[in-house]
């Protein structure tokens, strides 16, 4: 910041230099208005540079830090980001393996002042989860992801995917748009056909399950932790299954994905047997505790 805030000292300091202009020493001019032989000295050299109208007050604020980064190492952290788009922190390392030394924090700071670093946005609601709930007995524990298709470039639809963590039990829904208020209508809809009652609904980060669809669903709802994806083992497990065993066997488009989940899941839920529930269909292990 500036080294004075009076909003008149521009237009002083000049009043001073015709002081000067007039025939004043600098001495005279220096007793008459207090000021230093030194500072009117560097106002008579500035005088010409501003017109001759005032003489602005510069910020003190140093031009640079002894201990600032040089344009070679700065250039090296953009390039090295740019390349794969990886994190400060893989950034930071790959750096240090290269002879660079340039700290953690000054990575993230070059960053951040070049707007590589997306930021999280201020509106965004934190996802509060509670505890995980043993998977006790069916609907206890209730997993959702979504599958993302992909078989062109320009084109792309979803599979919704549910799972029971206790009985087995699974259901799946092809969309060909994702978004919080589809969500919510495929856990309704999954609820109305369930042999039991959803207690607990977890999931992911993913934005179709945000604080709004938590706030609508009128379940408990928690999310896994971040980066944790082992956290919902059993929907991905699913997901795989689900891919391999019907997905993966008709042509990629919402209406024979569809077409092939309403021939499957019957089959999953009442004819396939489960290693984990010693040979038994989810449906007997859902009925088995009513």
């Amino acid at each position: 910041m500036a080294y004075t805030t009076n909003p008149h000292q521009a237009r002083l300091r000049m009043d001073v230099v015709k002081l000067v202009r007039s025939g004043w020493s600098y001495r005279k001019v220096a007793r008459h208005t207090g000021f230093s032989v030194g500072a009117i000295s560097l106002w008579m050299k500035k005088a010409e540079q501003y017109g001759g109208l005032w003489i602005p007050t510069n910020s003190s604020r140093p031009h640079h830090h002894p201990n600032e980064l040089s344009d070679e190492i700065i250039n090296k952290i953009i390039t090295q980001r740019l390349k794969r788009n990886r994190c400060a922190g893989v950034v930071h390392q790959e750096l240090i393996n290269q002879g660079v030394l340039v700290s953690l924090s000054s990575v993230k700071r070059v960053l951040k002042r070049k707007g590589l670093i997306k930021e999280r946005s201020p509106w965004k609601r934190w996802h509060v989860s509670g505890e995980r709930p043993l998977a006790s007995e069916a609907g206890s524990l209730v997993e959702i992801d979504t599958i993302h298709i992909m078989p062109r470039p320009v084109f792309r639809f979803y599979v919704y995917t549910l799972i029971d963590v206790y009985s087995r039990w699974a259901y799946a829904k092809t969309v060909e748009r994702m978004n919080t208020h589809k969500t919510i209508g495929f856990v309704r809809e999954a609820q109305r056909i369930s042999p039991f009652k959803f207690s607990t609904l977890q999931s992911d980060h993913g934005p179709e399950f945000s604080v709004y669809f938590s706030e609508q669903i009128k379940v408990p709802h928690r999310h896994i932790r971040v980066r944790k994806p082992n956290d919902n083992a059993h929907i991905e497990r699913f997901n795989r299954t689900l891919q391999e065993e019907c997905l993966n066997r008709v042509s990629p488009n919402p209406r024979a994905y569809q077409k092939a989940l309403s021939e499957y899941l019957p089959y999953y839920n009442n004819e396939r047997l489960h290693l984990s529930l010693n040979f038994k269909t989810p449906t007997e292990c859902s009925q088995a505790i009513d």
